[in-house]
């Protein structure tokens, strides 16, 4: 299939099921905080602002949580089908860390969620309000162990071979390794970033088309303290994962740098753009910066790192994917924190909710988490080829022996299952941010039986509420 091998097709494959699933759980665990901190400034405030922000967000946590829900179950089935062999290698490992993860996050998760979604007016508000802090803690609790087994892969740590296996002989080590605080709090925080700036972008929907309204204001308000604080930590943050990454991946910063080999004693530049040439080992229209390359990397003036050149070519990670998808991340990071001080100065006399360009530009950075998120997947990921646990086993020997025509099918019905299901998906939680938050309590409606629990999760959200417009719906809007 257009040249590509049972293994490019396996990796194609996995690629495209987790660049789907990765959006959904971020989305989650940074709605479930905002939930969170909704529903406490609501006890606090007692202000129905607050109550109503927190019915409208949590429409659409329930679909997105739904949508996380039933992305991640193909992930766990892929590790038997397709990477077999990487199972039977480092299962003993990454086993029981995901069987933890079940355990403790979704557990946690699942008992809570059905008192989060439909007990507000069946329990006390102390017992909800600690039903919502339970989720939001579940889904860091999730990305803690998920992180921990991916952290793993990449530095690996607390174990020996024993018979061609991996055994653990350090739990606290596996877990802990090298990598996995700066992957923990990296991921956490862009988790955030990406739903704020998707409530930003919602809020920002309304305002340009005339919607202004005190929730509006709200989540554009929250949303860009939110952007303005956390942007420039993410920052800082991600120099100190590089510089962890440049100690135990060095093949990985290499690569992503563009830089091939060092001359002489002189300092390194920084490439802010080029095009790495693999097969002529250099990188071609290079635009750099003359020593901010050590600046950054070994925070010296003239510091230097290794090249590429000097690891064996078939141990070279995939420089030119490497060293745009790292800028594309770099470059909307910058762009986060550019909207969240042009907020700040825009809040004198109220101009952030006025300024069109302004709220254009949070509009149509609406989707720069999540894009940001997958281009710093696709750089860890790729990055750490061609191992699948680095230094230990090659993403070639943990492949299944499966042919190119059954990766080809299996590849193909993903592909169209997950672009229907989920772009149903999609579109109907976009729908609900359509419609924005009412600004009044909504009562039951429609005769017996419809203040009980309802039978379907989805019914989280009003019937009402995905029907075409209507005189009374648009009333209500």
């Amino acid at each position: 299939m257009f040249g590509l091998t049972a293994l490019d097709l396996a990796r194609i494959q996995f690629g495209f099921t987790i660049s789907f699933h990765i959006v959904f759980p971020a989305i989650t665990i940074g709605l479930a905080a905002y939930l969170a901190v909704l529903e406490g400034c609501w006890l606090r405030t007692q202000r129905p602002l607050y109550r109503d922000l927190y019915h409208f967000w949590s429409k659409i946590f329930a679909v997105n949580f739904g949508m996380g829900v039933v992305s991640g179950l193909v992930m766990a089935y892929q590790f038997g089908t397709n990477w077999s062999f990487f199972s039977e290698f480092a299962g003993s490992i990454t086993g029981p860390l995901l069987t933890y993860e079940v355990l403790t996050a979704f557990f946690l998760e699942a008992g809570f969620l059905g008192v989060m979604l439909f007990g507000w007016n069946r329990v006390g508000p102390g017992l909800h309000f600690f039903s919502t802090v339970m989720v939001a803690l579940g889904t860091l609790i999730s990305a803690t162990w998920i992180l921990a087994s991916n952290s793993w892969m990449q530095t690996p740590a607390g174990f020996e071979i024993l018979d061609g296996r991996v055994v653990p002989t350090d739990w606290f080590a596996v877990i802990f390794n090298p990598s996995f605080p700066y992957r923990l709090v990296h991921m956490s925080v862009a988790a955030f970033l990406a739903t704020a700036l998707f409530v930003g972008a919602s809020a920002a929907w309304h305002l340009l088309r005339g919607r202004d309204n005190p929730a509006i204001r709200k989540m554009l308000s929250m949303a860009m303290w939110m952007l303005l604080i956390v942007a420039p930590i993410q920052a800082v943050i991600g120099d100190f994962h590089g510089l962890n990454t440049l100690k135990h991946q060095p093949a990985k910063i290499a690569a992503l740098e563009g830089h091939w080999e060092n001359k002489g004693n002189e300092a390194l530049p920084l490439l802010l753009f080029g095009w790495p040439d693999m097969e002529r080992e250099e990188t071609r229209f290079a635009v750099e910066v003359p020593h901010l390359g050590s600046l950054i990397l070994t925070h010296s003036w003239d510091g230097q790192i290794q090249g590429l050149k000097e690891f064996p070519p078939e141990d070279r990670p995939n420089a030119t994917i490497l060293f745009w998808s790292f800028r594309v991340m770099v470059g909307l990071g910058l762009l986060m924190i550019l909207l969240g001080v042009w907020s700040l100065v825009l809040r004198r006399r109220d101009r952030i909710y006025r300024v069109r360009p302004f709220l254009h530009m949070a509009l149509w950075m609406g989707p720069a988490g999540v894009i940001a998120i997958l281009a710093g997947w696709y750089t860890t990921e790729i990055g750490r080829q061609p191992w699948v646990v680095y230094g230990l086993q090659r993403t070639a020997d943990a492949v299944s022996p499966h042919g190119v025509p059954e990766l080809a099918t299996t590849l193909a019905i993903f592909v169209v299952a997950y672009c229907f299901v989920f772009g149903v998906g999609i579109a109907y939680m976009m729908r609900l941010v359509r419609k924005g938050p009412l600004l009044e309590e909504p009562k039951p409606h429609g005769g017996p039986g419809r203040e009980h629990t309802p039978a379907r999760p989805l019914s989280a959200v009003d019937d009402d509420e995905v029907l075409a417009p209507t005189p009374t719906a648009r009333t209500r809007s």
